[in-house]
C-alpha cells in the first residue's frame, strides 16, 4: 500500500502552483478577443469620443452608449459595477468554458484515456486557477490562504495555516517553470494554445500527488458516464467538467464564507 501522503507534501505542491496563477490570471484578465480595448485606444489616439455620438439619433445613441456602458470584462466600467459573485460567474462561464474544452480533449479516447491521469491533472489543474481567480474577487490575496483553500476545495484537506505560510525550497524555481509557456504571451497574445501549455505543466505539478486528484469535485454521473465511450467522451467530459466548475464555486464561497483570512 502506498504511503499517504502527507499535508506538507500538499503543500509543497500548491504554493507554487498559487503563485504560478498569478501570472496566467492577469494574462486572461487582459486578453482582448474581441478586439475592444484595441478599439478604444485607437479612438483615443484619433482624438474620437462619445460625444461624436451627438449627431446620432437620440434613441440609437442611448442604446449605444448603454451597450457599451454593460459590456463586462475584466477592467470595464460594466466590470466595475459588479459584485464578487457575478465575477465569479465570469470567470466559470468564459474562461471556464475554455479550461474545460481543454481538459476535455483526452475524452476522444474514450475510456483509453481515463487509464492516464492527464485528464484529472489538467481538470485539478484548470479548477484550481480558477479557485485562484475567485478567491481574487473576493479579496483573498494571501498565498497561504489560497492554498488552503485549493486544499479543501480540491482534496478535502484542512491544512493548517502556519504549514501553508512556511515557504518552501526552490519555489520561485518552480514557479518559474510553470509559466515558461507564458513568456510573450500578455494582452491580447495570450491564446488557447499557450493557455493549454500552461495548463498542462500546472497539471503535471499536481502528478506528486496523484493520489490527491480523484477528490477533486467532479461533474454529473450520467456524463462521467457517457465519457468513457471514445469521441462522444470528449463532449461528455467537457459538459462534465463545466458541472464540476459549478461545484467548486459553491464550496469556495463556502470556505471563505467560514474562514478568516491569515498572515502569509
Amino acid at each position: 500500500m502506498a504511503e499517504a501522503i502527507s499535508d506538507k507534501q500538499v503543500v509543497a505542491v500548491l504554493r507554487p502552483f498559487v503563485a504560478a496563477t498569478a501570472p496566467v490570471l492577469d494574462a486572461l484578465r487582459e486578453a482582448d478577443p474581441l478586439g475592444l480595448r484595441a478599439k478604444v485606444a485607437a479612438a483615443a489616439a484619433r482624438g474620437e469620443s462619445l460625444a461624436e455620438l451627438e449627431q446620432v439619433e437620440p434613441t440609437v445613441r442611448r442604446r449605444l452608449i448603454n451597450g457599451l456602458a454593460s459590456v463586462q470584462f475584466p477592467g470595464s466600467a460594466g466590470w466595475q459595477r459588479m459584485d464578487p459573485d457575478q465575477r465569479t460567474g465570469w470567470w466559470i462561464n468564459r474562461v471556464g468554458r475554455i479550461t474545460a474544452l481543454v481538459t476535455a480533449v483526452p475524452g476522444l479516447g474514450g475510456a483509453l484515456a481515463d487509464r492516464f491521469p492527464v485528464q484529472n491533472a489538467v481538470g485539478a489543474a484548470s479548477q484550481g486557477l480558477l479557485l485562484c481567480a475567485i478567491a481574487g474577487e473576493h479579496g483573498l490575496t494571501v498565498k497561504a490562504d489560497r492554498v488552503r483553500l485549493l486544499a479543501w476545495v480540491l482534496f478535502g484537506r484542512d491544512v493548517d495555516p502556519a504549514l501553508a505560510a512556511g515557504d518552501q525550497p526552490e519555489e520561485q524555481q518552480r514557479v518559474d517553470e510553470l509559466t515558461e509557456d507564458l513568456a510573450g504571451s500578455s494582452g491580447s497574445k495570450m491564446s488557447i494554445k499557450s493557455l493549454a501549455k500552461t495548463l498542462w505543466r500546472l497539471g503535471r505539478s499536481l502528478l506528486a500527488v496523484s493520489d490527491e486528484l480523484e477528490k477533486r469535485p467532479r461533474g454529473r454521473l450520467i456524463y462521467r458516464m457517457i465519457g468513457v465511450f471514445p469521441l462522444v467522451g470528449a463532449l461528455a467530459d467537457y459538459l462534465a467538467e463545466r458541472s464540476a466548475l459549478k461545484k467548486v464555486a459553491k464550496r469556495a464561497r463556502r470556505w471563505m464564507d467560514e474562514h478568516a483570512s491569515t498572515d502569509a
